[in-house]
């Protein structure tokens, strides 16, 4: 990526506060990472708005990488290479406050201390797909479930590739859902930005009139187009009305994601999750967009099915089945299924393009115009009641946490303690709805 692109993700940035640890008060653990752990937090500044504040520890990045950030930040594939969690974490933050879209979260906040760094981005009360699905009496969805999630993830991941960003790891623990029942992409620590936007999507991020400008926090009142409500970002805004319905990108359609595929800049690093690997990813030929086609389609099997199609009783023979292996589609033929069959397609260049998917039959009575102006959801999270502010001393138990890494006979202990925060907080059983 050139000084150029990145200027442009840059460009996009709106201004972010710096919190103060202080002034946050700590509900509980929601979960943890790599290095870092997630804390469900309310500031006492901000009408008690409720965050996700995600945290590293710094000695843990010290570790990493002796590497001083630099002041002009490295493209992405820099970043994995030089190990360089600190590096990592600056390119989430900036990915963060350069989106603009209700099915991404905002950034609301910076966070460092002598021990941590960190940030903090909206807090969803529907937690995760993969949660919901194991809620489910079969751990699976019916068609018309998996196509309301299925239409809002191909918009997510349209609106993403636009701006240049493939994301690398969907899955559904990284799909959440707000309050409002639509979803919410989170983690881009495996994202990348590449130097030439996806093939089948001819369009500019920075220069559409119907693309979301940022400028500190809020939209470009000079794009009097521009179509995206600040009040979108917010997990507790409620459903977007007509005058702030988002509109779709624009598209060539002489361009084929298959006939430019040797002009589209390739990644050649080994990221992803085991189980939602693409094969190109596997066989180290080289990956674009595509790949999150793919990831797709094994989350719409899982979706369908209740496990990922691919999965063997270790890591090689996974791996082997991605790349030989069909997918057993089970059950009568039906357009879910062949949407399926076509993004599991294993040679990239021939895989599902994103106007194909759109198009598919699949979708055939899907308004992508007014998606997100649905107002009943297939799931909507009840109200919550939180837990009471909590004594946790956020320093000392991501501290805790990793130094228990370090020492594998306190891993379990630790392991225990922040999964017993987590289900503190986590009887969020939800509410189906009829209407879909």
């Amino acid at each position: 990526m050139n000084d150029l692109e990145y200027q442009n993700i840059e460009s996009h940035h709106q201004v972010v506060p710096f919190l103060e640890l202080k002034n946050l008060k700590v509900i509980s653990a929601l979960g943890r990472g790599a290095k870092g752990v997630v804390f469900l937090v309310r500031s006492d500044t901000d009408d008690d708005e409720c965050f996700a504040l995600k945290t590293v520890l710094k000695k843990s990045i010290e570790k990493s990488s002796g590497r001083k950030k630099t002041k002009k930040s490295p493209d992405r594939e820099t970043y994995a290479n030089n190990n360089g969690r600190q590096n990592r974490l600056s390119f989430e933050e900036d990915v963060l406050a350069s989106l603009n879209h209700p099915l991404f979260p905002k950034l609301r906040g910076l966070v460092e201390t002598d021990q941590i760094i960190g940030y903090a981005i909206d807090y969803c009360p529907g937690r995760d797909l993969n949660t919901l699905r194991k809620k489910q009496t079969e751990k699976m969805f019916s068609d018309d479930i998996i196509r309301f999630y299925a239409a809002e993830i191909v918009m997510a991941l349209e609106y993403l590739h636009g701006m240049g960003i493939v994301y690398r790891d969907l899955k559904p623990e990284n799909v959440m859902i707000q309050e409002n029942g639509h979803l919410m992409f989170v983690d881009f620590d495996l994202s990348t930005k590449l130097s030439i936007r996806s093939p089948d999507i001819r369009r500019s991020a920075e220069s559409s009139p119907e693309s979301p400008n940022v400028n500190n926090g809020r939209t470009n009142k000079n794009n009097k187009k521009n179509k995206f409500s600040p009040l979108s970002f917010i997990c507790k805004s409620g459903i977007i009305t007509e005058a702030d319905s988002v509109h779709p990108v624009e598209f060539n359609s002489d361009t084929s994601s298959h006939q430019d595929w040797d002009s589209v800049e390739k990644s050649n690093s080994f990221v992803g999750t085991e189980e939602y690997l693409a094969p190109e990813v596997i066989s180290g030929n080289g990956h674009d967009f595509a790949v999150d086609w793919w990831c797709l389609g094994v989350m719409l099997y899982e979706m369908l099915y209740g496990t990922t199609p691919f999965r063997g009783i270790d890591r090689k023979e996974t791996y082997y089945r991605v790349l030989v292996k069909t997918p057993e589609l089970v059950g009568e033929p039906t357009p879910l299924r062949d949407l399926i069959r076509k993004l599991l397609e294993k040679d990239p260049k021939k895989r599902i393009s994103v106007e194909e998917i759109k198009r598919h039959e699949f979708f055939k009575n899907v308004d992508w115009d007014h998606l997100l102006e649905i107002s009943r959801p297939p799931f909507i999270p009840p109200v919550e009641d939180l837990p009471g502010i909590k004594q946790i001393d956020v320093e000392s138990f991501v501290h805790e946490i990793f130094q228990g890494d370090e020492h594998h006979h306190d891993d379990v202990k630790m392991k225990d303690k922040l999964d017993s925060e987590a289900n503190n907080n986590n009887n969020n059983k939800g509410v189906w709805v009829e209407g879909f």
